[in-house]
């Protein structure tokens, strides 16, 4: 199974930034029981693993080589790939630049590198025989896309950053088969990529006779894009520490390859 992850972003809500804001620091991880910082990024990663990728295609854009440096070729048992979007044009068009490398017959996953959330192995609930939201609740659903559901969680609308929103559940990543992946392509192009946002071309996808499916497996999620969303993410990983059946709130299944930690100080005698 496929990760996709939209990097390509300058993530101008949260400048000025000496790096890519993929790699913000939010949290740690324990090496040897020493508490290390860890990018923001890293926890869709797990996550992304947790729900059964085995392969991360990051879409950069050509200023951010950190990225490349950070992760290499690999992070814990997923090997990492990428895919240069050349101009920032929206989130269709970074997923799709990703499209040629994910088999018809191989589900992927889309998530966003600048969100912390839980449950981590929320994505496992998801099936991947059919496009799928992994949804999260919400108090201020206008600024993300609200998910409408029916009675059988089928997706009827995505209000995309509507003000009169009227669902208080929106969608945090999504599962989806190869075939559905290039469905949903060939719509975008037919419609002279148009869509910048996902959840106009799910609209028309529905609008069309596709099905998608909304799962109310998430608990909480934080988007960590501005600096509200960042202390909100450090509020929210130091409370889930504090809990001893909420896992996740460390990154912990390994380190990314262009950080091993090879020659690291050992910080208890500094």
């Amino acid at each position: 199974m496929w990760g996709i992850i939209p990097a390509a972003g300058i993530g101008s809500r949260i400048q000025p930034l000496a790096f890519s804001k993929e790699l913000l620091p939010v949290g740690s991880r324990l090496d040897d029981g020493v508490e290390r910082p860890c990018a923001v990024s890293e926890y869709l990663v797990e996550r992304m693993i947790h729900g059964g990728a085995n392969k991360i295609c990051f879409v950069i854009s050509p200023g951010k080589s950190d990225i490349m440096e950070y992760y290499g070729a690999s992070y814990g048992t997923a090997s990492i790939a990428y895919v240069v979007q050349p101009q920032a044009s929206g989130l269709c068009d970074a997923i799709f630049q990703a499209a040629p490398l994910i088999p018809a017959d191989e589900s992927v996953i889309v998530g966003l590198p600048d969100t912390v959330w839980f449950p981590e192995k929320a994505l496992a609930e998801l099936p991947e025989d059919k496009l799928s939201f992994l949804l999260f609740p919400v108090d201020n659903p206008q600024v993300f896309d609200a998910v409408v559901l029916d009675e059988t969680m089928r997706v009827q609308e995505i209000q995309v950053k509507r003000e009169d929103a009227t669902s208080s559940w929106i969608w945090g990543a999504f599962k989806m088969p190869g075939h559905v992946l290039v469905a949903l392509r060939q719509l975008w192009l037919s419609r002279i990529r148009e869509d910048e946002y996902f959840g106009t071309l799910v609209n028309a996808y529905l609008a069309q006779g596709g099905e998608a499916l909304g799962i109310k497996a998430g608990i909480s999620y934080v988007d960590v894009g501005t600096l509200h969303g960042y202390r909100s993410a450090i509020g929210l990983l130091s409370e889930a520490a504090q809990q001893e059946n909420v896992t996740g709130a460390r990154v912990a299944l390994g380190w990314p390859a262009g950080r091993l930690p090879r020659g690291l100080h050992d910080l208890n005698r500094e």
